[in-house]
């Protein structure tokens, strides 16, 4: 999706920022089959070559399609000698010993504890009284209650069960039900991951046995030039953060599913591009992009683990002056079939049109795009749970418009077997602990009397639904919020003064009067639609036409 529109084949507008094993490491194998999957292996059928003959009862999983399929050579193949013998090289690697963003820092709540989650870990994000940023696990020692359904109590964070309060570092300092001469058991604490506060965002280190590396923060160069200023969106997304990635890094499909969206992406610009990877490591791999008749590809994009991908490009103004632009993408897995997003795109050069153009108007066309792919995304996801092979059998790959994909399923490759769950090019490892569904996420039942909605105040025009764009990018986002209380604010003032107006008509004797009035009123019910139009633009969902009842 992203690197979309924003991020056009055609450079004049690229300055537009809006528009390590351990005893526990599970080895991966070829696929990773359970007695579920053997069984489902020898009672259906298998496709032996994708839309060729049907095998009755194979004994194993179904090869990639061969030279026959590819007579004209535009499929992606093996990218070294290991891989085309079959020999996938594997790394040390702990999905904890990384850095991965929570929040941007703006919009982290002032005063209310925030539930996240990194993989399968819930944690509790807030700031202590002196402000600083904290997090712990969120999960009350006494009886397992959410922290992040509490609220913060002179700088310390409570949990709103029993009252048991802890500071910033974790320790218990208040237990309303004790006795007063007893002291506070030493096992009454929480766990505490280490944060992070860089170019405006909040990271977390996972590893609670390894000390934070301080040296894995990630680092953007462009976010730190003078003169750089970005609009930065925060998004949940009903499918796994791999599938969320692979839609990022894939610019062919911007003219199709972003047709028209905005001015830079139209379906008969959809054409062969060109890739050249210049780089690949255990941490990601990197390399330029571009149309296939570009005599230079100008943009360069890079993927390091564990979930960053950026897409920076360089060019001269029409003085001669380097302006640089950024497409900044930091996700984070926030467990089965879900993960969150910030999305940062900034340049040193500016376009006038951005600096009038209000900042919710973007953050609601980058939900637009999103939920311009939502649907293909989270079938993507069901398939992939279902299948239960890699994606080498499932994905027709081709070197023209999928060369980033099938480089991200290689380094999962490398890397998943010291993750959770994962679906690489050649092996998968299946989650071991089927997806919880919780009936009553954190913040969304406790706060809906809450006034804010950064405190999960859903109000009665918005349902609890997670599908929901007021819950995926709203309640995330402080601007976003207070925009939509404003103008709905402002809504019932102008309905309650165009009713005043209207009254006073009737009442009035004089013709002037009677004219000067109702033009008042009807003014103000074109704010009232305008508000409601607004309203509507930041919280509603975006359904294509054809789908539409």
């Amino acid at each position: 999706m992203a690197l979309s529109l924003h991020l056009s084949l055609s450079h004049k507008n690229f300055s537009n920022p809006f528009a390590s094993f351990s005893p526990t490491t599970k080895l991966p194998t070829t696929i990773h089959i359970n007695s579920h999957l053997l069984k489902s292996i020898h009672s259906k059928p298998y496709y032996i070559k994708k839309c060729h003959a049907v095998a009755d009862a194979p004994t194993a999983i179904p090869p990639s399609l061969d030279a026959e399929d590819d007579a004209h050579g535009v499929l992606i193949g093996p990218s070294s000698e290991e891989e085309r013998r079959g020999d996938g090289a594997v790394v040390d690697y702990n999905w904890t010993e990384e850095w991965y963003p929570l929040y941007l820092t703006k919009d982290v709540p002032d005063d209310a504890p925030l539930g996240l989650n990194v993989f399968d870990k819930q944690l509790v994000l807030y700031k202590d009284g002196q402000g600083e940023l904290r997090c712990h696990e969120d999960r009350c020692p006494h009886r397992l209650a959410k922290l992040s359904e509490g609220q913060l109590i002179d700088g310390r964070l409570e949990c709103l069960y029993h009252g048991w309060q802890f500071e910033g570092e974790g320790k218990c300092v208040k237990i309303p039900q004790l006795p007063a001469n007893a002291k506070i058991p030493q096992s009454a604490c929480v766990k505490t991951y280490e944060v992070k506060e860089s170019q405006g965002v909040v990271w977390v280190w996972m590893s609670l046995k390894t000390p934070p590396n301080f040296k894995k923060v990630p680092w953007f160069e462009n976010f730190a030039r003078p003169g750089f200023q970005d609009t930065s969106t925060i998004h949940e997304l009903p499918y796994d953060h791999s599938i969320l990635l692979e839609n990022l890094m894939d610019p062919a499909h911007i003219p199709i599913s972003h047709d028209r969206t905005d001015w830079t992406a139209k379906r008969e610009d959809a054409q062969a591009l060109r890739f050249e990877v210049t780089e690949r490591t255990h941490r990601g791999f990197a390399g330029r992009w571009g149309k296939e008749k570009d005599q230079k590809l100008l943009s360069f994009l890079r993927f390091q683990a564990p979930c960053v991908l950026s897409n920076d490009i360089e060019f001269a103004d029409e003085k001669g002056v380097t302006q640089y632009f950024t497409g900044l993408f930091l996700c984070r897995p926030t467990g089965q079939g879900k993960s969150m997003i910030i999305v940062r795109f900034g340049a040193t050069k500016r376009p006038q049109m951005a600096k009038v153009i209000p900042k919710w108007y973007f953050h609601q066309n980058a939900c637009k795009i999103f939920e311009q792919d939502m649907g293909f995304l989270s079938s993507q996801n069901e398939v992939l749970m279902k299948e239960k092979v890699p994606t080498k059998e499932l994905y027709i790959n081709l070197k023209s418009s999928d060369t980033w994909v099938a480089e991200y399923r290689k380094w999962m490759d490398k890397v998943g077997h010291g993750m959770p769950y994962y679906f690489g090019h050649n092996t998968i490892y299946l989650p071991e602990v089927p997806a919880v569904v919780e009936h009553a996420p954190a913040g969304l039942v406790a706060g809906v009397s809450a006034s804010s909605p950064a405190k999960g105040g859903i109000g009665t025009m918005h349902a609890p639904n997670v599908n929901n764009r007021y819950f995926r990018h709203v309640i995330h986002c402080k601007g976003c919020t207070s925009v939509v209380k404003n103008f709905q604010a402002w809504k019932n003032a102008l309905s309650a003064i165009s009713v005043a107006l209207t009254a006073l008509a009737i009442l009035a004797s004089g013709r002037q009067w009677k004219t000067f009035l109702l033009v008042s009123a009807s003014l103000c019910l074109a704010g009232v639609y305008a508000c409601s139009t607004a309203i509507a633009m930041n919280t509603t969902n975006f359904i294509r036409t054809h789908r539409r009842l």
